[in-house]
């Protein structure tokens, strides 16, 4: 997906009806000794980092439960929507364990210290409007007989980002993912560079004349 120019968006949804990912399997954890349950967690975080570093736009439609490492998945995406009858939750501590693939990071970052250092006390779990009133998720549905609302929502959120210019897209995310992580004067210095390395593109170019021609845009990616 990294490297093929015709994905524009990428959607993460569950086969499974009730659940978007519930987790690592304790009953096999509980089996593997100290070391390979480090190995184990290490490969998980990686996995998590390579969803995230993607460059084009993801979506996570939880359309049931995300626990554990399966809200940590939906946290490395860039964008969450969730049925309202979702259940989600960092339920490490409930278990003797700490989120390791992420979810100390990502969730405070996404819902701000206090609540995240909340739900990880208590190992809490929310419904999908809790969760888009404290901002863990962009968009929150009533849940449809069909067991996917939360994916068909999502579906409606990556055509509005279709028709815009997709590399303009990638560095818009590169730009915020990084600035983020650094002060706000570093954080400009990154915008010029990725607006630097837009300027030359065709898609920049058709963007001016479809506006002053009065039409839409036919991007490309170019």
């Amino acid at each position: 997906l990294r490297f093929d120019e015709k994905v524009r968006v990428v959607v993460f949804k569950s086969e499974v009806k009730g659940v978007f990912c519930a987790g690592a399997d304790l009953k096999e954890r509980a089996k593997m000794d100290d070391a390979e349950v480090g190995h184990f967690v290490k490969r998980l975080r990686n996995l998590m980092d390579e969803i995230a570093a993607l460059p084009v736009p993801t979506i996570a439609a939880i359309d049931g439960h995300a626990l554990g490492g399966g809200l940590e998945l939906a946290l490395a995406c860039d964008l969450r929507v969730a049925a309202s009858s979702a259940k989600m939750g960092l339920i490490e501590t409930t278990r003797g364990l700490l989120p390791g693939a992420g979810g100390t990071q990502r969730l405070p970052r996404c819902v701000g210290i206090g609540l995240a250092k909340e739900l990880i006390f208590t190992g809490r779990q929310i419904d999908g409007q809790q969760a888009f009133s404290m901002g863990l998720v962009n968009h929150t549905v009533p849940q449809n007989n069909e067991g996917d609302a939360a994916y068909q929502r999502a579906l409606t959120l990556a055509k509005e980002i279709l028709p815009q210019a997709p590399f303009a897209v990638k560095m818009g995310k590169l730009a915020i993912n990084r600035g983020m992580e650094v002060d706000i004067a570093s954080g400009m210095a990154i915008e010029g560079m990725c607006y630097a390395q837009n300027i030359p593109t065709r898609d920049r170019q058709e963007g001016m004349a479809a506006f002053r021609e009065k039409r839409p845009p036919q991007f490309i990616g170019k």
